[in-house]
């Protein structure tokens, strides 16, 4: 009923306030699933929380890591979650049971591991000082494939002085950052030297290079269709770019061409970005702002802003936008909270009543003949034992006239509050009983260490001062 009560496809396509603020320990890494109802949140103590996003509140915890989420990573079907940390651990969550599917070691931290489009059990993860790795975990033990970094040199040169010199050079090449193509069969991968790489993910071969940045990219995104990529490079410039057709069966890859489309950037105060992300339609290009709080929107089509969100006095890492709606969410640094931007739905009231209609203004209501007759009491009954007796189909589930191509998972239900919902959310108040808490104990729950000791301190002053 909630969806019939709001207009969404009349409201802009952009967020605009920020809306709601939820927190369940100091969050890292940000991920929505396709079709947009759960949010997954990594910690920084290595707890994964799914984030209901209906209720806003807490749908399964998962624990198993020891160190910070790195990156998260959806499977297509909803059901299978891929976490890394910078623990060297990569692991595959079944979200049926909320355990552990699989578990990879690496022998660095992992940047960031991205799950195949299609099949759930192979993956690709870019690591810090080291080649990244494609990995297939359909048979009981992992098989894990090198990536080049670099382009093979042609076997030219005869003089082992300058092979040596090559080779130290290709070896500084460190890939950062990797995605998949929309069908799979290619890889996207960005380097520490400001290189894209597409690499055949059934050859693991470089077939198309080219320096596209001038520092450090940290962050590739693709658009739904995979047609548009978006970079960010720590050269303060984030840049669109066309993704040609590489499923094409006459693919040459001496004609691959990727062009530039627009750049983003702020000339004047020269800000530098923590991270970026493409909204729902891509039409729209988000960041985050480092060493500022303010998060910036550009329209992708002329490359102009649109929009500077305003919201807690702290600097945004992380941000994600909903795959269909006008959402933004985003991690503070400063205290892990996870702020959620969107925009305001007004009522829509003839979804209650069919016959409910709105003006602008006062208008002269004309009575119909038989509007207000008084029928008998019996007609009346006999209406109501008639609509009693249509059958209801309460079992049959609708997505909202949205066609999925893969099997529909439904997430388990917790019925625990404790583990549905954040430690800082709930105190138990006595046996079997719990509250929430209000905004004064929220203070009390976050003030540090040093701020209660000084209060128990002043506590202990006081009781001697009675004494005496």
């Amino acid at each position: 009923m909630n969806l019939l009560l709001s207009d969404d496809y009349l409201l802009q396509d952009y967020p605009e306030h920020i809306t709601n603020t939820i927190r369940s320990g100091h969050s890292t890494a940000l991920r929505f699933n396709r079709k947009g109802d759960y949010l997954a949140s990594g910690r920084g103590d290595g707890t994964v929380v799914i984030w209901d996003l209906d209720t806003m509140g807490v749908a399964q915890k998962l624990r198993s890591h020891s160190r910070s989420i790195s990156s998260l990573s959806w499977s297509r079907c909803g059901r299978y979650l891929l976490s890394t940390c910078q623990g060297w651990k990569a692991i595959l969550w079944d979200l049926r049971d909320g355990k552990p599917y699989r578990q990879v070691r690496f022998r660095a931290p992992v940047y960031g591991a991205e799950l195949h489009p299609w099949n759930h059990l192979q993956f690709a993860a870019a690591m810090y000082e080291e080649q990244p790795m494609l990995v297939d975990i359909t048979d009981p033990i992992d098989v894990k494939h090198v990536l080049p970094s670099v382009q093979r040199r042609p076997i030219t040169e005869t003089d082992p002085v300058l092979k040596e010199k090559q080779a130290k050079e290709d070896a500084r090449h460190m890939t950062t950052a990797v995605v998949y193509t929309a069908t799979g069969d290619h890889l996207l991968a960005a380097t520490n030297r400001g290189r894209l790489n597409i690499i055949d993910a059934r050859t693991r071969e470089i077939i198309y290079s080219e320096r596209v940045a001038t520092g450090v990219i940290s962050t590739l995104r693709l658009t739904e269709s995979g047609k548009e990529l978006l970079i960010n490079a720590q050269d303060r410039i984030i840049r669109t770019f066309h993704v040609p057709n590489l499923a094409s069966e006459d693919l040459d890859p001496d004609t691959i061409q990727v062009p530039l489309e627009h750049k983003f950037q702020d000339v004047v105060n020269r800000l530098s970005w923590n991270h970026v992300a493409f909204s729902s339609s891509g039409e729209y290009v988000a960041a985050s702002t480092y060493n500022n709080h303010e998060l910036y929107i550009w329209e992708r089509g002329h490359g102009s802003l649109v929009r500077m969100l305003e919201g807690p006095k702290e600097e945004q890492g992380v941000i994600e936008w909903h795959p269909h709606k006008a959402l933004l969410a985003a991690c503070g640094l400063e205290t892990g909270r996870i702020n959620i931007w969107s925009v305001t739905s007004p009522q829509k009231w003839s979804a209650l009543a069919p016959d409910f209609s709105e003006v602008e203004e006062n208008v002269e209501y004309i009575e119909k003949e038989d509007e207000f007759d008084i029928h008998p009491q019996e007609e009346i009954q006999k209406r109501r034992l008639d609509q009693e007796d249509e059958e209801v189909d309460v079992l049959t589930v609708t997505n909202g006239g949205l066609a999925d191509d893969v099997e529909a998972f439904r997430m388990p239900i917790l019925f625990n509050l404790g583990e549905s919902d954040s430690e800082d959310e709930f105190v138990n108040v006595s046996l079997g009983t719990l509250r929430r808490k209000s905004p004064g104990d929220q203070d009390d729950a976050e003030a540090t260490g040093e701020e209660r000791a000084a209060a128990k301190k002043a506590a202990g002053g006081r009781s001697r001062g009675k004494k005496k």
